[in-house]
Parts: structure tokens; sequence; C-alpha cells
């Protein structure tokens, strides 16, 4: 036997190029924003990960978002293990699945009144605002969908469309293979744009089935809706016939127990007097796992097949390995663990505004609950344009220092960063200590780094 090669991260990035697209299974892995070797993870637990080389990081990650408990909990994988011992999947309805369906309900009433009356479990955040529009389309018999710019709903043909010119054009493909004929059915505003909205409705009478939203915008960096905002898309699409599709695909259970509209309809962020017509989900739900669901009034939910005329199917649908983790991580997520993740957001967004101040770099640390993301500009971040303009430059410096001293940045400024139950004392000192380093970094940094 000849002497072991050491597995390095270059190493396993050169074996999967030569046989997966790009060497990655979703692109922001691959490091395009940041540059250098993507971390391979052999394993995590808690706050950290570890990569195959065996160094340990502290995460702000968080698997993209559903490690609200930290990696790995022991009650999550003790409850997928005991449903993996029963079986991994059988193309049949289980109880499990009733039982989850029958938790988000109940965190989704208030005062008696539930949001969702209705739950159909999905794998994918995909399949889930997919088919919430293939839903409204059926309700509505209307054809046009609005969205709106640094949104993002999966990558369904229809919702990865760019914005054309002016407020309520139609829609170019924003991807290779998207036939124009389907993006021009998605019209593409500006977010926190009320008139932009009221534009579009006049421009197109009748022809609009749904507005579609993240609760809180996180994928053009952290995007907060402006105080009232979700409330007038609310009032906006009922006067037009139209739904109100609300994504919380990544904040639904992730900042606050019911969602961003469980912080809204507590008073916390805005008015209680609005309700969306149909709300996706995902990350948190499936507890890691791969599952997501759509919900609303069973007016609309019973539309679908086999109730109603719209089909919608997977074969891993529900899946008992998936249900059993999300069962575990919502049953574990008390009001205690919610109050622990802000605490610990509010630590490390004020230590990265007070390290990067220190050395005189432009920046602002935009929340939405205990969501944040790094923007290096002067002013708020309200929409898109705003998002883009900045210098982005200084992050990849910024995101490289972190890695050096063990933190595990989004490799993108364009991510959210997410905090979990898990980041203790010793974590959180180790995300601060770190700091310093990386903003010198990025305050030296020029355009052509």
């Amino acid at each position: 036997m000849g002497p072991r090669v050491s597995v390095t991260n270059e190493r396993a990035a050169a074996a999967a190029r030569a046989v997966i697209p790009g060497g990655v299974n979703s692109p922001v892995r691959a490091f395009g924003s940041v540059g250098g070797t993507p971390l391979s993870i052999a394993s995590a637990a808690g706050a950290t990960v570890t990569d195959v080389a065996g160094r340990e990081y502290v995460d702000l990650v968080a698997s993209w978002g559903p490690a609200l408990l930290g990696h790995a909990h022991p009650e999550v994988v003790a409850a997928v293990r005991d449903a993996a011992t029963r079986g991994l999947s059988f193309g049949a309805s289980t109880l499990g699945e009733t039982e989850l369906a029958e938790a988000v309900i109940a965190r989704l009433t208030v005062r008696g009144v539930p949001l969702v009356e209705r739950l159909r479990l999905v794998s994918t955040g995909t399949e889930a605002t997919m088919t919430a529009i293939r839903l409204a389309r059926a309700a509505t018999g209307r054809d046009l969908v609005v969205k709106f710019a640094g949104h993002y709903h999966g990558h369904s043909d229809g919702l990865l469309a760019e914005a054309g010119s002016g407020l309520a054009t139609f829609a170019l493909p924003g991807s290779a293979g998207v036939p124009t004929a389907i993006a021009a059915q998605t019209l593409v505003l500006p977010y926190n744009d009320l008139d932009a909205v009221r534009a579009a409705f006049a421009e197109h009478p009748g022809r609009i089935a749904a507005v579609i939203t993240e609760a809180a915008g996180a994928n053009a960096g952290v995007l907060a809706p402006l105080p009232g905002f979700n409330g007038a898309l609310a009032l906006l699409t009922r006067e037009h016939g139209a739904l109100l599709i609300l994504d919380e695909v990544l904040t639904g259970f992730r900042v606050h127990s019911a969602g961003w509209w469980g912080l809204e309809a507590s008073g916390v962020t805005g008015s209680t007097e609005w309700a969306p017509d149909l709300v996706t989900f995902g990350k948190v739900i499936g507890g890691g796992m791969p599952l997501a669901a759509l919900g609303g009034p069973a007016a609309a939910m019973d539309l679908l097949a086999p109730a109603g005329p719209v089909y919608q199917a997977g074969t891993l649908s529900g899946n008992p390995l998936a249900v059993a983790a999300g069962l575990a991580t919502l049953r574990l997520a008390t009001p205690d663990v919610y109050a622990h993740v802000d605490r610990a957001a509010d630590a490390v967004a004020v230590a990265v505004h007070e390290a990067l101040d220190a050395e005189g770099v432009a920046h602002v640390v935009p929340r939405a609950g205990s969501l944040f993301s790094l923007a290096f500009r002067v002013g708020d971040v309200r929409d898109y344009a705003d998002a883009r303009d900045q210098e982005a430059w200084r992050y990849p410096p910024f995101f490289h220092a972190m890695r050096e001293q063990g933190i595990a940045l989004p490799p993108s400024v364009f991510e959210a960063w997410f905090l979990t139950a898990a980041h203790d004392d010793d974590a959180l000192a180790r995300i601060v200590a770190a700091l310093p380093g990386a903003a010198r970094a990025a305050a030296r940094a020029t355009a052509a780094t």
C-alpha cells in the first residue's frame, strides 16, 4: 500500500469538477463571488463546521438558514435516526405529515384565526413557490405575476427573470434556457416601491394573477420591507382581484416562531391587519432535510389535486425522515431559542459595525429580525439598486481574512448571515476577535483586488 494522500479542499474541489458541473451542486458554493477554493465540509456540530482537511470554523452560514438550533442537534438527529429504522420512503401517507401540518398551522394562528388552514408538503422551496404561482393562476384565471428585483423565489423558469426598462415592463430571461415567452409572464418591479405596483396594476388591468414577495428580502443581502409595505401589498392585491404570495422559505420559523408574518402580526415590525393569500416555507421547516411547503386558506388550497384541478405531485413529498427532522426542530424552537438567536445576531452585527467603523470603511449592516448582511456603502439599502451600489470588491478580502481566522462566512456579499441557538459565548468571542483583522483587510482592498 502506498503512502496515504492527505485530503485537502483543493483536491476535493478538483475531484468534484471532474464529475460535477462547476464542481458544485448549487452555484454559490463555488466561491465565484469571493474567489479561492471552496470549502468541502466533512462534518458539523453546534456552531461549527469542519472541512475535509480537519480544520474547524465557527459557522455563519447555518446551511443557509435551516440550522436554527445549530448543526446536528442531538434530538433532531435522534428523531431522524428513529424514523430511518422504520423505512426511508413509502410513497404513501404517514401520520408525521399530518402532525407537521398541524404544528405549522398552530404556529400561524393569531387570536384564534389561522393564517394557514391547509398545508401541502413538497421537497424544495422552488417547488413550493412554483406551485403557489400555478395555484394563483388557476384561482384567478390570469397569467401575469409580479416579483421584485433582487428577490429570489427558486429557479423555476418564470421566476428567473431580470427587469426590463421602466417600472412595469415585461421581464427578459435571467438564465439561458428560459424561453422569452415564459419570462414575459413576469413583471419585475423595484422593491419597496408601492407606486410601481400600482402602476403595474393600472397598465395590466385584470391580467395580474399574483404578487410574490420575500417576506423580508434576504437574497441580495438583507432587504427589509419598509414599515407597512407588506400590508399595503395585501390591500392592493385584494383590490385588484390578485393574490399575495408571501415567500417565507428563508424567514419562516427563522426570525420568529411564526416567521416574518408573525413579527408583523404580533405588532413587532408592522400592522396586524393584513394577511397573505398563500405562504411558502422551506429551510427550518425541514430541520436541515429536503422539505418545503405551501399553505393558505382551504378555499385556495383545495384547488390542488386530488381535491381540485391544479396538479402537483412528488414521489418524495412528505418524506418521513424530513418530516421527523422538521417536527423535532419546531418542537425545540422555543421562545428562548429565538431570544438567544436575536441576542447573538445583535452582538455580531454590532461587532461588525464597530470593527469596520474603526478602520473608516463605509458600510451599513442591513437588518431584518435576526437576519443581517454587510454592504460596503453609505446609506440604507432599500432595494436591489441600493444593494448593487456598493464597493462589493471589499468583501472578498474581508471574507478570506475571516476564513483564515477560523470563521466561515457566506461566500457572497449578497447573502444573509445566520446565527443559531448553538452560538454560545465562546463562538461569539471567536467571531468578534476575528473582525478587526478582516476590517483591516477590507480597508486595504482596492477595486482591482
